[in-house]
């Protein structure tokens, strides 16, 4: 028997002397360990098992030689070779021909010759090549590896790029990096690199005196990829990134934005993952001149000051059924996120939630508060939210049906506006049939009880939103009947149905106006709560008077091609006025026409249109197109919005609006693409009277070109906002975007 060391076995040999080829040798890697043989395996550790076509010794120069597809396994270490020569008089071990060896740890090492000390627990290799198991490989024109794992490479390469392509044939990867030595540390499972040069798309680049990167995907500390970006207002902008990885669960990372036009900022990061949850905390800091006039274009008065934004979000699970969760989003202006491109959200929120949830029930304390960033919004009308306490219960067969029984309450407090807490309970009741003739009957009951007590009514603007000052009371009750009746065929070589559905709801006069209307401030008539029990949103108003509701659904299924449209219209069986607004598209007792109209086909072309048509003109009041045409990598993307309300501010402020959206990429070559995006304005003063666009003002757009294969990522993006807000301020911004797999960590 032959013995060897687990190091030993993890060395291989390449070809041409100091070609540093990274190509995969025309050889299999040995098999795994045959469960049966390992465990038939002696002992002793030290012991080799091993098999061959034959078996030599020649007594007078002491040489045991192994020919022909030699197999060595050991405590996990696998060899394969043509042949093995084992001088026992010098020590010397010698394996050559179509050489892979595989470690414990999966890394697989490709050669032709591999020449071992005596001890076999330390050798040496000219022209070696390793193939990681957690991705990338070392080619070198010398290597040693000492007993403890680590390789040491004398002027070697190292790419964890593709070196072939979807055909199989082979690749100059995308980059890779030379160096003088490069230390492989298993134990760390990172590489280090002295007198180093990277090369781009074959080309050298910049000199790397002394850094490591890390093998695989696991976060180890380190600087990351950095960002080179150009706005009017701040300069050049260079962001590089330091990842501090204080244990495999937590991590720090410190961000200096450096700009030419303006102070420094400092970004802090700081994530946790726990067995029960994880959370993460990112801050921003710096001083900046800010203008203090958000009403005027210009922005005049301006002052330095400290800004700053801070994220956090987590969620703990604690049992099955028990969770946490939070978010922390506040920031010190209305203008820092836009200005440093952080995001552009117009309102920021934030929560805290704690829930259960099992098959029948759901329990849940909810607090938020909000944080407007909008130039006309008043920051004490922001509601905080603490808390909302909400729990519901699902009871099965209850008079053949199923019943729900909801509990919730509310307190919103504002600090220069009104407040209000109120509080319901409520029982719904379902229950479904189908009937011999195939149309499926829902019968449905509800009642609830509110209660309400508000305070500084007069300081909401909109006076149908106030409610009476102090405390009240109100009764909800409702039945419905909904009838549907599903028709199924052929049609086309593919299947038809066709589902007419009629729905009656009677309710009594409800009390709305007297109580403050929180959660049902925008309300306007769509496919999604054409046929709902209550179609205000939210549950501060309520849709009193009987009504029929009538429609159809039809879906088209082919081969490839898919087709699903709704129409429907509603009808108020009473007389008397209702509190919906003109133009809501309920104000009559006819409503208007709503719809929606979805095209599928293949993966190719996806195009959704809802609508809202007047009852009598048939005009457009509501118009909304998405549609999505092309491939992963070649595609469209359109969006278009217009609302024609004709609901003036003080009655409600969800206010007329058109917008364009598009956006597109083009693959012009297997890894380069171009891509564009725009958001166009097309509102006018007819459309809202406190629009400032003309009818066709371009909000934003971006330009790009990017380079993406397995292993890099290069872009170079440019954008263009078109609206000032303060010191955030109209220009044009450039980005560029490099980022390596395995590097920058």
């Amino acid at each position: 028997m032959l013995r060897a060391s687990s190091a030993a076995l993890a060395l291989a040999a390449v070809t041409p002397a100091g070609a540093q080829d990274l190509q995969t040798r025309p050889v299999a890697p040995p098999p795994a360990i045959d469960p049966a043989a390992a465990q038939a395996a002696p002992a002793d550790a030290q012991q080799v098992q091993f098999s061959s076509d034959s078996l030599e010794y020649d007594n007078n120069a002491d040489v045991v030689t192994a020919v022909g597809a030699v197999r060595m396994t050991r405590q996990g270490n696998r060899l394969r070779a043509d042949r093995v020569v084992w001088n026992r008089r010098t020590g010397q071990v010698v394996a050559t021909g179509n050489i892979a060896v595989v470690n414990p740890q999966g890394d697989v090492a490709y050669g032709d010759s591999i020449e071992l000390t005596d001890s076999l627990k330390d050798g040496v290799v000219d022209n070696m090549l390793v193939v990681l198991e957690r991705g990338g490989r070392l080619a070198a024109a010398r290597g040693t590896r000492s007993e403890d794992g680590t390789v040491d490479l004398n002027h070697a390469a190292y790419t964890p790029c593709a070196v072939v392509n979807s055909a199989g044939c082979p690749k100059a990867p995308s980059w890779k990096i030379t160096a003088v030595r490069v230390t492989y540390r298993p134990d760390r499972e990172r590489i280090y690199f002295v007198g180093g040069r990277f090369h781009l798309f074959g080309l050298p680049t910049i000199p790397l005196p002394k850094f490591s990167a890390p093998v695989g995907e696991d976060s180890d500390s380190g600087f990351l990829t950095p960002d080179i970006r150009y706005k009017n207002v701040n300069g050049l902008e260079i962001v590089a990134p330091y990842y501090w990885r204080l244990a495999p669960n937590r991590g720090l990372t410190f961000t200096p934005h450096l700009f030419t036009a303006v102070l420094p900022m400092v970004e802090l990061s700081y994530d946790a993952l726990g067995t029960s949850g994880a959370f993460k905390v990112t801050g921003y800091a710096t001083a900046s001149r800010r203008s203090d006039d958000l009403s005027t274009v210009t922005g005049s008065g301006t002052e330095q000051a400290f800004r700053g934004y801070l994220d956090g979000v987590a969620r703990y699970q604690f049992s099955p059924m028990w969770s946490a969760s939070g978010s922390l989003r506040v920031t010190t202006d209305r203008t820092f996120l836009r200005r440093y491109d952080i995001s552009r959200d117009d309102r920021l929120r934030s929560t805290a939630s704690l829930e259960r949830i099992d098959r029948d029930s759901y329990f849940a304390i909810t607090g938020w508060a909000v944080q407007t960033l909008r130039v006309a919004d008043s920051q004490g009308m922001q509601p905080i939210a603490l808390p909302e306490i909400d729990y519901r219960r699902r009871f099965t067969q209850v008079a053949g049906g199923v019943a729900q029984l909801q509990l919730n309450s509310l307190a919103l407090t504002r600090t220069g506006g009104q407040d209000t807490q109120r509080a319901f309970a409520s029982i719904r009741w379902d229950l479904r049939r189908v009937t011999s003739g195939g149309q499926v009957l829902t019968l449905t009951g509800y009642a609830r009880g509110d209660a309400y007590n508000t305070h500084d009514t007069l300081s909401t603007a909109v006076t149908s939103y106030r409610g009476l000052e102090g405390f009240h009371t109100r009764a909800i009750g409702a039945a419905a009947a909904d009838l549907s009746w599903p028709l199924i065929g052929a049609l086309g070589g593919g299947t038809q149905r066709f589902t007419p559905r009629l729905q009656i709801v009677a309710s009594p006069r409800i009390a709305n106006l007297s109580l403050p209307n929180e959660d049902a401030r925008a309300v306007d008539l769509d496919d999604s709560n054409l046929f709902a029990l209550n179609r205000f949103p939210g549950y501060d108003r309520w849709e009193d008077g009987t009504r029929a509701t009538y429609g159809a659904e039809w879906a088209l299924d082919l081969p490839g091609l898919r087709v699903d449209a709704v129409v429907g219209q509603s009808y108020r069986l009473t007389r008397r006025a209702g509190i919906l607004p003109d133009g809501t598209g309920l104000a009559d007792r006819w409503s208007d026409i709503v719809g929606r109209t979805e095209v599928r086909f293949r993966d190719f072309v996806s195009v959704t249109h809802r609508y809202r048509l007047d009852k009598d003109s048939l005009g457009f009041r509501r118009n909304e197109l998405d549609a999505t045409i092309g491939s992963r990598s070649t595609y469209v993307l359109a969006g278009y919005l217009r609302l024609d309300r004709n609901i003036y501010p003080a009655i409600e402020d969800l206010q007329d609006r058109e917008e364009l959206r598009l956006a597109g990429r083009v693959q012009f070559r297997r890894f380069w693409s171009a891509f564009a995006s725009t958001v166009i304005d097309l509102t006018n003063k007819a459309e809202d009277p406190l629009s400032l666009a003309d009818g066709f003002d371009p909000v934003r757009h971006r330009v790009g070109v990017e380079y993406q294969d397995d292993c890099l990522r290069l872009g170079l993006t440019w954008r263009r906002d078109y609206q000032d807000t303060g010191d955030a301020r109209a220009g044009n911004a450039f980005l560029l975007t490099l980022a390596f797999t395995n590097l920058g960590r």
